[in-house]
């Protein structure tokens, strides 16, 4: 009688342990289908992964209804993957119009528009130029964005802290401040003795004005009687800056790091692919010049992902430090 699904106190069903979610179900279905898809119709062209992809296609499939015989609370992964069951179902859909409208059916031209085994291809075969790419511009990204992001904190402390710093320096933030940093390229390219280091101050420009302008917001505008209570109990300038001010505007400077961090990112590819000879930018750049499109979109993906990846580690260490806050800004 365990077995049975009997009604619960609080509404729900329970389902019998020996059947899988009925939504992983629908979604280890679509997978499988779309594996077929990709394995039985002949291709048009000349793919040389198509069974690797109908086979991988048909693992992810068994995946999802693998976490679908756990019960939410059992699994993490388990529980992301049903609850992203509906998604899944959907990019299944998605993934096989392509294949058919590429692979299959030749309605899209090539080599405009290669198919998912075309890009797969990619990732297998010109891994090490397309990692190599990744790692240079991850390297600069880092330089820059460090850069920019202790500048712009810094900046953004002192202007909200002395009237006499802001007085000089917002005149200037409100004139240069809002040119986009891609407008630099040609003067920084001729001044700095480096591509290198000129994208790097391109890229740290570009973070270092929207952390200014958040930082110097947020310690602008710290509640005053955090400030009265302080010095009542003997506190000098440098803990009313280091204990009180600083704390109570990181909400604002966090999303000035979020804001810098997507700037950043696009400046980055527009300097590699003008001056820099190597990095995602440049990737894109000499695909396109050799009509690689396949490489194209791998790079992209890629360039996605990264950013994506970026953004929710941040998000990640945003919410250890400001755990009262963990929600309130969600990705």
């Amino acid at each position: 009688m365990s077995d049975i699904a009997l009604p619960r106190t609080d509404g729900a069903v329970r389902r019998p342990a020996f059947l899988p979610a009925p939504a992983s179900v629908a979604a280890s279905a679509a997978w499988i289908g779309l594996s077929a898809l990709v394995a039985l119709p002949p291709d048009l062209g000349d793919f040389g992964l198509t069974r690797e992809l109908a086979i991988g296609l048909a693992g992810f499939g068994a995946v999802i209804l693998a976490a679908g015989f756990l019960r939410p609370g059992e699994a993490g992964l388990a529980r992301r993957i049903q609850g992203w069951s509906p998604w899944l179902i959907v990019l299944a859909a998605l993934l096989g119009l392509w294949e058919v409208a590429t692979a299959k059916r030749a309605w899209l031209p090539m080599p405009f528009f290669p198919p998912p085994q075309a890009i797969l291809e990619v990732f297998v075969e010109d891994y090490a130029r397309l990692a190599d790419s990744v790692w240079h511009s991850l390297r600069l990204l880092a330089g820059g964005y460090a850069l920019g992001a202790l500048a712009g904190f810094t900046l953004g402390v002192a202007v909200g802290w002395s009237r006499g710093v802001g007085y000089w320096v917002h005149p200037v933030l409100r004139f240069v401040g809002p040119l986009p940093a891609t407008a630099w390229l040609p003067l920084a390219f001729f001044v700095f003795p480096s591509s290198g280091s000129a994208s790097t101050f391109l890229v740290a420009l570009a973070t270092g004005f929207p952390v200014t302008v958040l930082t110097w917001s947020g310690i602008a505008g710290v509640n005053k009687a955090y400030y009265d209570v302080a010095r009542t109990l003997g506190a000098r300038e440098g803990f009313l800056i280091l204990r009180v001010a600083i704390p109570a505007a990181l909400p604002h400077v966090f999303v000035g790091l979020f804001m810098g961090l997507g700037s950043s990112f696009a400046v980055l590819v527009v300097a590699e692919m003008l001056g820099v000879k190597a990095g995602l930018g440049w990737y894109l750049q000499w695909a396109q010049g050799w009509a690689a499109y396949a490489n194209m979109y791998a790079a992209l993906a890629v360039m996605a992902l990264a950013c994506s990846g970026l953004i929710t580690l941040l998000f990640r260490l945003r919410d250890r430090l400001l755990s009262w806050q963990k929600g309130l800004v969600q990705w």
